[in-house]
């Protein structure tokens, strides 16, 4: 049997996150580091504290995490400097200037990690709420285990479903544009969990997963996210622009 040296194993690894084929493609995904802008606000969810929580793991994983509660960093400027855009807040609206730049920040490329209550930002826009993939509707509480129901996607290839006490969303408003990795299933049916999709050039991961510390400080939950920043982040176009 052929063994994998440590780095064709990291090489072979990033390219099933990057959709590259292994090699030098593969290595350079493995070796570039990643810029994220973690939108937050000072609602309910404290994304201060979830960003406290999060930033040091991804650090040591080469993903550098800037945390922001200013929505003037939705501009084609502050944008162009990072691969993706990670939403944890409740911002209820955002001015049509700050719509088209994320939705061209996506298109060209840049990635889109939407969490938890990002599926209830922004009531004005219906192109966010497309973008993202549904909009929050409703919830319940109390401790579940996830169902993965696409175990071959490589964000989710090797990972255990995850249990852990959260809120029990319910959405509505459904893209049907998009590949549901994993349900929440109780006796009321399936609900879609955590789910990809594309837009033009662009990546979008989100999960509901992610109320509180108890879901923020899940091993498991910290290596969902930081693989779907990964898939998201594939075509950013910063990444293409640092390897000149």
């Amino acid at each position: 049997m052929k063994r994998l040296t440590p780095f064709l194993f990291i090489a072979t690894l990033a390219a099933a996150l990057s959709g590259a084929p292994s090699g030098a493609a593969a290595a350079d995904w493995t070796n570039a580091p990643l810029r994220v802008l973690f939108l937050g606000d000072r609602a309910g969810h404290r994304p201060a504290q979830r960003f406290a929580i999060l930033e040091p793991v991804l650090a040591q994983r080469g993903i550098e995490m800037t945390y922001t509660e200013s929505m003037s960093d939705f501009n084609p400027e502050r944008l162009a400097e990072v691969d993706c855009v990670l939403i944890y807040a409740n911002v209820t609206r955002i001015s049509p200037e700050q719509e088209k730049a994320l939705l061209d920040f996506v298109s060209a490329g840049g990635g889109l990690v939407p969490i938890h209550c990002a599926s209830y930002c922004f009531h004005n826009s219906s192109n966010y709420i497309a973008l993202v993939g549904a909009q929050f509707l409703r919830h319940g509480t109390g401790v579940f285990k996830e169902t993965i129901v696409n175990p071959d996607h490589p964000i989710m290839q090797g990972l255990e479903p995850i249990e852990s006490w959260d809120e029990t969303y319910v959405h509505h408003r459904h893209n049907t544009d998009r590949v549901v990795l994993a349900e929440r299933r109780d006796d009321q049916g399936a609900e879609p969990w955590t789910w990809v999709r594309e837009h033009g050039k662009g990546r979008v991961f989100y999960t509901a997963w992610g109320h509180d510390q108890r879901t923020w400080n899940h091993p498991g939950f910290q290596t969902l996210v930081e693989r779907g920043i990964r898939w998201a982040s594939a075509n950013a176009p910063r990444r293409a622009t640092s390897k000149n």
